[in-house]
């Protein structure tokens, strides 16, 4: 088994992180665009989580170079476009979601490497998108998903991209604080999006409930915590997971995914169930090519490779899960409820009722 030479402790764990490390930079353009797979789009977000997956593997270097590129990118109103091709906007939607996840990448380097400098240089990046994502919350805290190409604010909110932005937002915060800030509006429309989520999901997209993510992305995301988070867990674990292989992307197809099952695994280690994500991660080693990098997804239980790609978000997910489960670095419980509590944003909803 291959280890990245920057852990700490070269602990007994199933993955090949040098593996997943080398895809990675390899797909990553000269510009330090991450695209999901070689010569396909980049978006936002998914360029954030491989560059935090970089970090864990410390990467330093390639995972500066991709921050970089989200700042050069990054357009006068704070956010992103939703894909990217080339250097070139492939789709002009400008996505709430994709445009708040820097804060989480950035929090994720700073708690790995400690470096305040690398926040002051990002602050502005980060401070900008923020703005840009609050501008597009409703008077009743849940945040509209995007602005259309042409302009248009689309009003329909998405409990999954809204459960990450709540992430996104914490995190903002925090950084806010390294740097001695105080953004009081922020933290307000933070409890306004955690009493949308925990108490109005009819304030959600319900198309989308088929799919593992709306599940349990409220409790990876702290907005849902305590024996409630417990119970919303338990209540969908029948329905979405398949023992012994992983999470269905939609509860209706025999299809487990890489990343939904590697995000459960951010879950449960954020409830401290470490075990029994331990238990999750473990299914997914059958599902490696020869290099030991991760398919993307498969059909179940005839285990048909479905779509033929690498991907460099699904491998990234999978080190993320990686470093929460077996503390890897100081960044490992980035995702923790009990970390998160340190924090006065008056948020811990762990006595709501759930969805």
């Amino acid at each position: 088994m291959t280890v990245c030479k920057s852990t700490a402790a070269q602990a007994d764990f199933p993955i090949a992180l040098d593996a997943v490390a080398d895809l990675i930079e390899t797909i990553q353009t000269g510009s330090g665009a991450i695209p999901h797979s070689a010569g396909t789009i980049t978006d936002p977000w998914d360029h954030v989580e491989s560059a935090m997956a970089l970090t864990v593997c410390g990467r330093h270097h390639a995972a500066d170079r991709a921050f970089l590129w989200l700042a050069d990118m990054q357009l006068p109103d704070g956010s992103w476009y939703a894909a990217y091709a080339n250097g070139r906007p492939t789709d002009r939607t400008r996505d709430a979601n994709m445009s708040a996840y820097i804060a989480v990448g950035v929090y994720h380097r700073y708690r790995i490497t400690g470096d305040a400098n690398q926040v002051r240089r990002f602050w502005p990046v980060v401070e900008a998108a923020i703005n840009f994502v609050l501008g597009l919350q409703a008077d009743t805290g849940e945040i509209h998903w995007a602005i259309s190409p042409t302009g248009q604010v689309d009003p329909m909110a998405l409990l999954t991209g809204s459960s990450s932005m709540f992430m996104s937002i914490k995190c903002a915060l925090a950084l806010a604080a390294v740097l001695g800030k105080s953004r009081p509006d922020w933290t307000a429309g933070l409890q306004r999006l955690g009493r949308a989520i925990a108490f109005h999901p009819n304030r959600f997209n319900q198309s989308k409930t088929r799919f593992s993510m709306d599940w349990f992305y409220p409790v990876l995301s702290g907005a849902v915590t305590g024996e409630i988070a417990r119970t919303r867990i338990a209540r969908g674990w029948g329905k979405y997971v398949v023992a012994d292989y992983g999470v269905r992307c939609v509860w209706d197809k025999p299809w487990v995914t890489v990343a939904e099952s590697s995000e459960l695994c951010l879950a449960l280690t954020a409830l401290g169930e470490q075990n029994r994500a331990a238990t999750v991660f473990d299914w997914l080693q059958q599902f490696r090519y020869a290099d030991g990098t991760y398919w993307c997804g498969c059909t179940v239980p005839d285990l048909t490779v479905w779509p033929e790609v690498t991907n460099t978000w699904t491998n990234a997910a999978a080190v993320l899960a990686a470093d929460a489960i077996y503390r890897l670095t100081p960044g490992h419980d980035l995702f923790s409820h009990a970390y998160w509590q340190r924090f006065e944003f008056g948020v811990q909803h762990s006595a709501l009722g759930v969805r």
